[in-house]
């Protein structure tokens, strides 16, 4: 899978959107790698490396998510909800940047699919491929999820 190095950015990004912290991100990391590899024997040359990767990666990264949700960690967790991203650098823009950080955590596993899909510049063709529903549902929820996020942005935290 020498197309795996290529990507290893990608992989990083969406640990990071679906991990609170380093160690959960780097477990992440290796349960999604560890998937990629069994599945590689059944890829298809037909579809693109990237939209196949990211299929597998998004649903190994919800997957975890929800049975760490169902299986919470022996630690508390306070009312704050964990950054996606690390903390912007300091500047005119951080505080927006921590605020749209912030509203990310607070959307659904699904949603932040989308989020990380958009910001990866990824098209309407290839967010369908990747999520497997039609071009036309993706516009829909990408609306959608616009929208929850201005309105998460909106409110006070």
């Amino acid at each position: 899978m020498a197309h795996l190095a290529a990507h290893q950015l990608l992989l990083q990004r969406i640990c990071r959107m679906y991990s609170a912290n380093a160690d959960d991100r780097q477990d992440l990391y290796q349960e999604i790698v560890l998937q990629l590899w069994r599945a590689y024997p059944s890829y298809e040359a037909r579809a693109k490396f990237s939209t196949w990767l990211y299929r597998i990666a998004l649903n190994v990264a919800i997957s975890d998510l929800r049975q760490r949700t169902r299986k919470p960690a022996a630690e508390r967790f306070g009312p704050t909800v964990p950054d996606v991203a690390p903390p912007p650098e300091p500047g005119p823009d951080a505080e927006d940047l921590a605020q749209l950080y912030h509203a990310i955590g607070r959307l659904s596993d699904v949603e932040k699919a989308f989020v990380l899909l958009y910001l990866e510049e990824r098209t309407y063709e290839e967010m369908a491929d990747i999520l497997g529903i039609t071009q036309n549902n993706v516009r829909v929820k990408m609306h959608r999820v616009q929208d929850k996020l201005r309105h998460l942005l909106t409110q006070p935290a």
